[in-house]
């Protein structure tokens, strides 16, 4: 789900002491790595974060402002390398979502701008002033790309300054677990996506009352959908609208203690094997070629 364990943040926590502070990962979007953390991995810790870090950058902005696409390979539209402040102030709808999706768990709210060589001053305060009118505690521009730690030594001011000013006993979560399966793949659909409600397919229908019935549905829930839109179509950029989750089976994962939907046309991966591969990479000493990767 985008996080690092349980066991990698206790180990961290107990490194650094009372007085340290701790960065774990809750990655693919403040929608889908931000909201499983809260609900799933905090609920199992016990651990209350003070403080939500999302990053921003100017080009993706552009992007859910209108930008045309991004293809590997191939050169950037001019809009991503020239000034373009009101394609960015368009974007910037995007982040004020995610924004206010963090705040809803009753954390600080720290926004990063993390800063390129095409970003201009006057994007990167059009970003700052649109996080601070959203509610974010701070938004501070990030130059470590350029610069290293030093770059980033604002950022991590603003983010010591949110901790300090966070209240552990304002953490919240979403729904109750008590809630049934159908009502909090809504909560998570209608709250965080944005969505005007959840369809479920008649295997999705049937998977809920099994789970229910055998003691499974105080499970928390993982919604599997893209992370490129608050939507289950990668290409509805921004902050769409006028949309509803399409839920097409609900999979079990009773031993991690969770239950995860199926949205849209989304593929899981596999999962990684308990025998890592790179114990089968190494280096031909002789031809200084790498073996084992194939």
């Amino acid at each position: 789900i985008g996080n690092s364990s349980i066991v990698a943040d206790r180990l961290a926590l107990k490194l650094v002491g009372e007085d340290g502070y701790v960065v774990t990962e809750a990655g693919f979007g403040a929608d889908i790595g931000m909201e499983k953390f809260f609900n799933i991995k905090c609920r199992e810790s016990g651990l209350k974060p003070k403080c939500a870090v999302i990053v921003a950058t100017v080009r993706a902005l552009k992007m859910h402002g209108g930008g045309p696409p991004v293809s590997a390979g191939k050169p950037l539209a001019s809009e991503y390398t020239e000034e373009n402040i009101p394609l960015v102030e368009a974007g910037c709808g995007n982040l004020v979502k995610h924004i206010q999706n963090a705040k809803k768990f009753g954390v600080e709210v720290v926004v990063a701008i993390n800063q390129f060589k095409f970003d201009t001053a006057a994007e990167m305060e059009a970003v700052r002033t649109a996080s601070l009118a959203a509610g974010a505690f701070d938004a501070v521009v990030s130059n470590h790309w350029a610069e290293g730690g030093k770059g980033a030594e604002a950022l991590g001011r603003a983010v010591v300054a949110a901790c300090e000013a966070s209240k552990a006993e304002n953490f919240r979560y979403l729904y109750d677990l008590e809630l049934p399966i159908r009502e909090k793949v809504e909560a998570i659909s209608k709250e965080i996506y944005g969505a005007d409600g959840v369809d479920f397919s008649e295997l999705a229908e049937q998977q809920m009352a099994q789970y229910e019935s055998s003691g499974f549905g105080n499970l928390p829930i993982c919604i599997a959908k893209t992370q490129y839109s608050f939507s289950c179509d990668a290409k509805a950029k921004g902050v769409p609208t006028g949309f509803r989750i399409f839920v097409r089976e609900i999979r079990s994962c009773v031993g991690a203690g969770f239950l995860y939907p199926i949205c849209g046309d989304i593929m899981t991966i596999p999962g990684l094997p308990t025998r890592p591969g790179f114990y089968d990479v190494d280096i031909d000493v002789e031809t200084g070629q790498v073996i084992g990767l194939f």
